[in-house]
């Protein structure tokens, strides 16, 4: 089959693979769609954390935000899921260890994540083997490109519920990229107000398009009081400290972008302000609740995905290089993958 892999820095190529075979608690997926994000582009340019880690090493076969068709079971695997549409979780847990067996698996030591650590294959192929414990089974009505941001979604989500806001709060969400914009989407969902902050114009010229109304470009802007949550979906190192200065005393901060280097929080601040901060590593606990929302039309992902393009296509888009049929800097954040084209 064919599959895209990236062979070292700034390096990758589509390449013919054996197909998966379904193990004992596996299936393998017929990829529909998937999704390309910042920590593919960060494997690319090199950067990324794990590899120098030991977590990761080239040959490397990205693809996290993915949905398709089951196309083949493992021993142990119920018939049933032959030919279902699923997405399915990114961290596989060892399953045998304290955080596992707690419900923590995305926390596991031993884990993998697909298409990002410990050597299983990614979804940038034509297929993609699972765990059947790792999938999320999508409603019809939620197609491949609802389907394929299942994944960021659950990340949006859980970043939401952190934040812990009821219907009227006041909500900032830092960085409009597709995380952020998630989040704005599904806490405006359930009666939050939401303002949205971030230094590029064409991101928030978007934001604009999805009805809201409340957007700051500049720290000088952003009103310096009302902010029952502060939720940092952005690289900058220094909007965590940013968002507890500005949170109300009492709120919530919740981080769940990363910064290339290290961020730092005054915890004077926090005590005194009696701010809660709360860390969400990945989409893990928010999978089926995603699906839910985009069942039911409360939250629409499909603005958000400015073009798909073919294996063909990732290694441009990974440089930084924008399709043509992708519209301006200001169009939506994602570009899609279809390993048919």
């Amino acid at each position: 089959m064919r599959a895209f892999v990236i062979t070292a820095p700034g390096r990758g190529e589509v390449r013919e693979v054996p197909e998966p075979q379904a193990g004992p608690g596996q299936v393998v997926v017929a990829v529909e769609r998937a999704g390309v994000c910042g920590t593919d582009a960060e494997f690319f340019s090199g950067r990324m954390s794990y590899l120098a880690s030991g977590h990761a090493a080239y040959p490397l076969r990205i693809g996290h935000e993915w949905c398709g068709r089951v196309a083949a079971v493992g021993a142990g695997v119920d018939d049933a899921w032959l030919g279902r549409r699923v997405s399915g979780d990114t961290m596989l847990g060892c399953g045998a260890c304290r955080l596992c067996r707690t419900g923590r698996q995305h926390l596991c030591v031993d884990r993998f994540e697909i298409g990002i650590r410990g050597g299983w294959p990614g979804a940038l192929a034509e297929r993609l083997p699972v765990p059947v414990t790792a999938l999320v089974p999508l409603p019809e009505q939620v197609g491949p490109v609802a389907g394929a941001m299942i994944e960021p979604a659950a990340n949006a989500l859980r970043a939401v519920r952190g934040a812990d806001l009821r219907p009227g709060a006041r909500l900032l969400v830092v960085g409009p990229g597709t995380i952020g914009l998630l989040a704005a989407q599904i806490a405006r969902s359930t009666g939050v107000e939401v303002h949205v902050a971030g230094p590029d114009a064409g991101s928030l010229r978007f934001a604009a398009s999805l009805g809201f109304g409340h957007r700051w470009t500049t720290r000088e802007a952003v009103p310096t009081e009302g902010f029952d949550a502060v939720l940092d979906a952005s690289n900058g190192r220094t909007v965590p400290g940013w968002a507890v200065d500005l949170v109300d005393p009492g709120g919530r901060v919740v981080l769940i972008g990363l910064s290339g280097e290290p961020s730092t929080l005054d915890s004077r601040a926090v005590v005194l302000k009696d701010v809660t901060v709360v860390g969400v590593l990945s989409g893990s606990g928010g999978l089926h609740g995603a699906a839910d929302l985009f069942a039911s039309g409360a939250v629409d992902p499909s603005p958000l995905v400015a073009t798909t393009v073919g294996l063909d296509g990732v290694a441009a888009v990974l440089a930084g290089q924008r399709p043509p049929a992708s519209g301006p800097s200001g169009a939506g954040p994602k570009i899609h993958v279809d390993p048919a084209l």
